[in-house]
């Protein structure tokens, strides 16, 4: 069974999160499944892509499970923090460079590193009740996805350092005034706002959509977020092995069992 799925309407590919009954959350397995299928979906060069989750959340983020089943070892865990939190970025990189539109269609939580998928999408349709939150500073984790190399750049340095100080929870409402979201809805028209905006999208010049996307990720912007993501990595890697991030994860786990 593969943790993605992907559906080909009329032309555009959608890429659904298949991990519903953990909330989507990620884990090396469904990281690497995305990968594959967003290789293959550039090789077929649709008019737009589009990212969406089964079940009731878009993703959780990295599943804290996953860690502390690899936990038993220093060495364990810093290999399974490198293969998720590596592919991971490299999943947002590949996004980036995408040859066309990249949509997401956000149905619930947005939580940790999975907000980088969101991130790299360049028109987000959320949900009324979805929403954003980093949870580093609940566990111990450096952040990863995107949340320094990424975010501060969108929504400014500030608000950026805010939220995850805070570790503030960023609602449908918010997320729009914040640039973050394109716009708001209903969740039972989540998919129908997409269609409409890939009904406009496949009505231009293929052409042009991809080069306006080039331009904006030129090779040397996406230079800097890869340079700046492999420091959020290495980051993270230098933390999540500290015996007060695995009493987090444990309490964080607990909290929620």
């Amino acid at each position: 069974m593969s943790y993605v799925e992907t559906e080909n309407r009329d032309g555009v590919l959608w890429l659904w999160l298949n991990r519903p009954e953990r909330h989507n959350a990620l884990v090396p397995a469904l990281v690497a499944d995305l990968r594959s299928a967003v290789a293959l979906a550039a090789e077929q060069a649709p008019p737009a892509l589009v990212l969406a989750a089964r079940g009731r959340s878009f993703s959780t983020g990295g599943d804290v499970a996953g860690f502390l089943e690899n936990s038993g070892s220093v060495e364990a865990l810093k290999a399974y923090s490198e293969q998720l939190v590596g592919g991971l970025h490299t999943v947002i990189l590949d996004l980036l460079a995408f040859p066309a539109p990249v949509l997401a269609a956000i149905n619930g939580p947005l939580t940790g590193g999975a907000t980088g998928l969101m991130l790299a999408a360049d028109l987000v349709a959320m949900a009324e009740d979805a929403f954003v939150q980093p949870y580093y500073s609940e566990v111990g984790f450096g952040p990863d996805g995107g949340w320094t190399a990424l975010l501060p750049d969108r929504i400014g340095t500030a608000k950026a350092l805010q939220i995850q100080y805070r570790n503030e929870r960023i609602g449908a409402t918010e997320a729009l005034v914040l640039g973050l979201a394109t716009c708001i809805c209903p969740p039972e028209e989540l998919e129908s706002q997409i269609r409409s905006w890939t009904n406009e999208i496949a009505k231009g010049y293929a052409q042009t959509h991809r080069a306006t996307r080039e331009k904006v990720w030129d090779d040397q912007r996406r230079a800097e977020v890869r340079s700046r993501l492999d420091q959020e990595k290495t980051r993270f890697l230098e933390l999540v092995t500290r015996p007060e991030t695995l009493e987090g994860m444990r309490d964080f786990k607990k909290e929620r069992a």
